[in-house]
């Protein structure tokens, strides 16, 4: 039976996408399969994917017409590609066309544009679902999406990352915030429309009557950074803008709350990572989140900033709520797949698609 060869291919390198692909690479190299990473250059120093055994192929960002004959070359000779994302499915696609190659493709989130953009968008996942082998769906939302869309195959793989590591004392982290006799609130994700920050800043309003009053840090860079500090300059909100961290985990484990008030999740990383701390989470109910999290969260509406205000300020003052809530997410996260069972799932796929021609099933 002849090695497996795969090609991973990353787009623009979501958090949850770059982290899940590092750990599949490793996992799969370590059973004795040849792996290569296709993605943006930068992504390689963050994530250091040669480190896990891959090879890696740099490839421009998704717009970039040399991207195409880029993946086109990188792919030469595999026996399964797996494409995470839609642009990266979408220039994979083009780049496998006319060649036998199965492709799977990894719905990590969904994109809600509206109007023409929205329409553009449509019809990219319709060519990618009914092109690719199987569509995989990190949450059943996701895979429903799919199936919807037309995917001939689509099933549900709730990825696993690895736990948290932290290091630094957490009166340390506290200290560093400014928090050591005030109450932590941490978010974390990109400072973009749809990730709920200016619900969470309304909110803050309300914290300002609270003895003593928490800080909010928020850990993310992106394009609403400047329109963000503009509001707490203004309004004097006891919210901090941290910028990209690499210590989010010590950051969590310090936290009393951590909070997630997105417009729509598939598998956050933010709420693994929470539960897996102990760190009680307060969440949007929407898309994935009650599926991944199920009671061990508080839930509030998106948008609503008297819910969320509401719920954090009655956590606060209830610290037996709070150890329930840590005990309830520890005892959650135990359910999860762990990253064997995770790299295994992705492994049978591929053997079900290509052991035909490599001349049998591994064992």
């Amino acid at each position: 039976m002849t090695q497996l060869r795969t090609v991973q291919v990353l787009g623009g390198g979501s958090t949850g996408s770059s982290a899940h692909v590092r750990s599949l690479a490793a996992g799969l190299v370590a059973r004795g399969v040849g792996v290569t990473v296709c993605a943006p250059a930068p992504l390689e120093h963050e994530y250091d994917f040669l480190g896990a055994g891959a090879h890696f192929v740099p490839v421009p960002r998704r717009g970039d017409p040399a991207a195409v004959g880029a993946l086109r070359a990188a792919c030469g000779g595999a026996h399964v590609v797996h494409a995470h994302g839609l642009h990266a499915a979408v220039r994979t696609a083009l780049a496998l066309s006319g060649q036998d190659v199965p492709l799977v493709v990894t719905w990590h989130s969904r994109a809600q544009p509206g109007g023409a953009h929205g329409q553009v968008v449509r019809l990219l996942e319709r060519r990618v679902a009914r092109t690719a082998s199987v569509v995989l769906g990190t949450s059943s939302e996701l895979v429903d999406r799919a199936r919807g869309r037309g995917a001939r195959d689509a099933r549900l793989a709730p990825v696993a990352v690895p736990p948290p590591r932290h290091g630094s004392p957490e009166s340390k982290a506290r200290a560093e915030l400014g928090a050591v006799e005030r109450p932590l609130l941490t978010a974390v994700g990109r400072l973009e429309p749809g990730r709920g920050y200016g619900t969470l800043l309304d909110a803050a309003h309300e914290w300002l009557g609270l003895d003593p009053v928490p800080l909010v840090a928020i850990a993310g860079e992106g394009r609403e950074r400047a329109s963000l500090q503009r509001r707490i300059d203004t309004e004097g909100l006891p919210v901090r803008l941290l910028g990209r961290r690499d210590d989010v985990s010590d950051l969590l484990a310090a936290s009393d709350l951590a909070l997630l008030p997105s417009r729509w999740e598939a598998r956050s990383l933010l709420a693994q990572e929470a539960l897996r701390l102990g760190v009680p989470l307060v969440a949007t109910r929407v898309g994935g989140n009650p599926e991944l999290v199920g009671s061990a969260a508080e839930f509030v509406p998106y948008g609503d900033a008297a819910a969320l205000a509401a719920a954090v300020s009655g956590l606060l003052a209830d610290p037996d709520r709070r150890r329930r809530l840590a005990a309830a997410g520890r005892a959650h996260a135990a359910t999860w797949p762990t990253e064997d069972e995770t790299i295994a799932q992705i492994l049978s796929i591929y053997d079900e698609l290509t052991a035909p021609s490599r001349g049998g099933r591994r064992r």
